[in-house]
Order: structure tokens, then C-alpha cells, then sequence
């Protein structure tokens, strides 16, 4: 219980208008872990907060809420105080893990800005920098979308029907491949799921939203 303080301070800080109630209910939840967190649909709809399921590196499944939502970055917090960064649904910054995304350029070229939108064979080129096992990396690295078989996806007691992106990944340096895929809501856009690499082919990064953002 030792990372309880921490937690609260950071639950405080998201919103003054959340109730008392609902706070503590999140922090139960988000502190009361167990294996693979599984939450039922009641317990999803009555937690006030942006929330979502996280695999880190093929781990344990951890229940997170979002602390911030600003600049059109999500910030979601951990139990033992680490923090995921998305932008369009994409990981572009951690901080707090055992190694971490340090920055992804040209975000205001990323695909997912207009998910509706994409179409096979869009690409994006960006810069990655990252740790890996503790050594800095960097590179520069290539996209290529391919859309998959759309999938329904069942959050929160909701059926969403979504399209299944593909991105194939490469490190122009050397040559490493890897693969990011997205699940976007045909209605709103959003990335409601996600498996992506933290690095080149390297710290595997699963999310499932559950509540999303508001705008």
C-alpha cells in the first residue's frame, strides 16, 4: 500500500468536479489488484474516469485510469506510480518502467489523427527514441497500413464495431520489422484497442479502452 499516497495525489489532480465517491471506488480498484484484472460492466460504468485495460511486455492485465488529458495526449497512470502517454490511440511516451519511450516525431502526420480516413497502403515516418534493457536507441522508422477483417469488440457491456488496422514497421538503420495493430470505432474514430511495440520489435504494449476520453 505504500504507492497509495502517490495514487490519490494523482486521482486528485484530474478533475475538481469528480465525486468523492467515485474517487474512491477508482482507487480501490486501481489498488486492489489481482491477476489478469477483469472488471464487470456495472463496475466499468460507475467509475467516473477515462479508464482502460494494459499488457505490459506480455505481463500481468492491470486495470489504469487517465490522469490527464491535455494538449491531445492521454495520460494514464499505474498502481506503482508509472505513466503510459497516448496520442490517436499510439503509445508516444512512458515513463516509470523498467525501460521506456522516450519520443516519437512527427505526430501531426500519424494516420490515426483521421483514423476514418485511412486507407491500405497509407505510410508515416517518424523518429523513434527509446531504452532497451537500460541503452538509449534511436532510429528512424517507416509505416505501412494494411486493414484486416473488421472486428466487434465487447467493452464495457457495449458491442463496438471496429476496423483492424495493420502497421508494418520498419527501422531504416537496420532493418528490423515489426507490427502495430489497431482497432478503430467505425463511429467515433478512436482507438479503442491496441497492441504496439514500445520499441524496434521490442516490450510488446496492449491497450483495451473501456471509458475513452472525452473531447
Amino acid at each position: 500500500m505504500r504507492n497509495l499516497p502517490l495514487l490519490l495525489l494523482c486521482l486528485l489532480l484530474q478533475a475538481c468536479t469528480q465525486t468523492q465517491k467515485g474517487l474512491s471506488e477508482t482507487i480501490k480498484l486501481a489498488v486492489l489488484g489481482q491477476d489478469d484484472i477483469e472488471l464487470t460492466n456495472q463496475q466499468i460504468a460507475n467509475i467516473p474516469y477515462a479508464s482502460m485495460y494494459l499488457r505490459l511486455n506480455g505481463g500481468q492485465q492491470i486495470f489504469v485510469v487517465m490522469g490527464f488529458n491535455e494538449n491531445g495526449q492521454q495520460k494514464w497512470i499505474t498502481q506503482d506510480h508509472a505513466t503510459v502517454v497516448t496520442e490517436n490511440g499510439r503509445l508516444v511516451k512512458t515513463l516509470g518502467l523498467a525501460d521506456n519511450l522516450n519520443e516519437v516525431t512527427n505526430l501531426q502526420q500519424d494516420p490515426l489523427r483521421d483514423a476514418l480516413r485511412l486507407t491500405d497502403g497509407t505510410s508515416w515516418t517518424r523518429v523513434l527514441s527509446w531504452t532497451e534493457k537500460g541503452q538509449l536507441r534511436t532510429g528512424t522508422a517507416v509505416s505501412h497500413f494494411t486493414r484486416l477483417k473488421d472486428e466487434v469488440l465487447q467493452l464495457g457491456g457495449r458491442q463496438v464495431a471496429c476496423r483492424v488496422w495493420q502497421e508494418e514497421v520498419e527501422l531504416t538503420e537496420s532493418g528490423k520489422t515489426w507490427r502495430n495493430t489497431f482497432w478503430v470505432d467505425t463511429s467515433s474514430g478512436q482507438v479503442r484497442q491496441a497492441v504496439q511495440m514500445l520499441g524496434a520489435d521490442y516490450f510488446p504494449v496492449a491497450t483495451t479502452i473501456l471509458k475513452p476520453a472525452k473531447s
